[in-house]
């Protein structure tokens, strides 16, 4: 191995879709194993698969069993493995046809074709009109984590069932949705607010992974129409002009939190915005970090995020490039790594890369600093 080569390896459980794995380099060679397939031998099944750059994007040979069943060599032409290299946040996935959107907590999306999406993905939805004065352009370009509930439905963690939103329906011209490719390359990051909850503490939901810890330091900007402004900034009694944040005391899931904020008596939070004043701004939660104006000192307290340096996000984790992170702070996450797809044998046409939901697959992968042509 050459001086600057860098290896990674690890494991991911299959969802019978397209895998991301992220990476601190973009490799030149990538191996996978698929345990659940090798240990349990069936026809079709992918137990190991093989790509290096000189292949091209989307290439891989395989080894995949036949009817007997027993290896043989195979190959995959398109949607096998391939590299990513993502240093621009708003990057996109193709536009789908939006079908219909429920009134409803927590609303139903509904694709006009199968939508290939799975659970914790993002996703942003445009041209949301069903007429001149109805649907819902409220919630368009907003940043959504998505729960998947079928091969063209999803839900979002927001209310359309109250007076202000319709029904979108019939397939309305320009209505798309489009998955945000890499949307967690700064973290934690900005979130829109989608419900608050008040009390003697306050509970913040989210439209997409939060990404806080217990701890954090946050502020609120939340414009008028939204009602509950006592969060923005808190003026400081004892230090004039020094504002006071909210400190995340507990997290509940990846798009709720709670802040150590009495919002008792402030003024309810309002969602049902009307179909005309939408898309102006929105309200949002940003964090602090440690060491800013009225923030926190780094001390014993604000420790590092402890090793693999990662932060938490749904069920699953969003790994910290380049780490290590200051809790409470931002940090670049700068995304590269590579794409399992779930393309096929070209002579077994049901042997699928990616493998099966549930499937377990190990990955080694590998950036050569030296590359050899012809021997030499």
């Amino acid at each position: 191995m050459a001086e600057y080569s860098r290896i990674a390896q690890g494991s991911f459980t299959s969802t019978g879709l397209p895998q991301i794995v992220n990476l601190p380099f973009q490799p030149s060679k990538v191996r996978l194993t698929n345990y659940t397939k090798a240990t349990t031998p069936a026809q079709n099944g992918v137990p190991f698969a093989y790509w290096q750059a000189e292949m091209g994007q989307g290439f891989a040979v395989i080894e995949a069993f036949n009817s007997a069943p027993a290896l043989i060599t195979d190959i995959v032409t398109s949607n096998g493995i391939s590299t990513f290299s993502a240093g621009l946040l708003l990057q996109y996935g193709p536009l789908l046809q939006i079908a219909s959107i429920s009134t409803a907590s927590a609303a139903v999306v509904t694709t006009a074709s199968p939508h290939g999406y799975a659970s914790g993905q993002v996703v942003i939805m445009q041209g949301l009109y069903q007429s001149t004065t109805t649907g819902m352009p409220q919630i368009a370009g907003v940043p959504f984590t998505i729960t998947v509930t079928g091969t063209t439905t999803f839900t979002i963690p927001w209310n359309t069932n109250q007076g202000n939103y319709t029904a979108l329906s019939g397939s309305p011209t320009g209505a798309y949705v489009k998955q945000v490719l890499y949307p967690y390359l700064f973290v934690p990051g900005a979130c829109y607010i989608s419900a608050l909850s008040l009390g003697t503490t306050t509970t913040v939901t989210t439209t997409s992974a939060h990404n806080f810890v217990v701890g954090q330091e946050v502020a609120f900007r939340v414009p008028s129409l939204w009602g509950t402004t006592q969060l923005n900034s808190l003026p400081n009694a004892v230090i004039p002009g020094s504002p006071i944040y909210g400190y995340v005391i507990s997290v509940t899931s990846y798009n709720v939190f709670v802040v150590s904020i009495n919002s008792s008596s402030y003024t309810a939070f309002n969602s049902n915005q009307a179909f005309n004043t939408a898309g102006l701004s929105y309200a949002q939660v940003v964090a602090v970090g440690d060491v800013n104006s009225g923030g926190v000192q780094i001390s014993s307290g604000s420790p590092l995020y402890p090793p693999p340096y990662t932060v938490p996000i749904s069920t699953t984790q969003v790994p910290a490039i380049s780490f290590p992170g200051i809790q409470g702070g931002y940090f670049n996450n700068s995304s590269y790594g590579f794409i399992v797809g779930n393309g096929v044998g070209a002579t077994l046409s049901s042997a699928v890369l990616v493998g099966a939901s549930g499937n377990v697959i190990y990955y080694e992968a590998e950036l050569s600093d030296l590359t050899q042509v012809d021997g030499y």
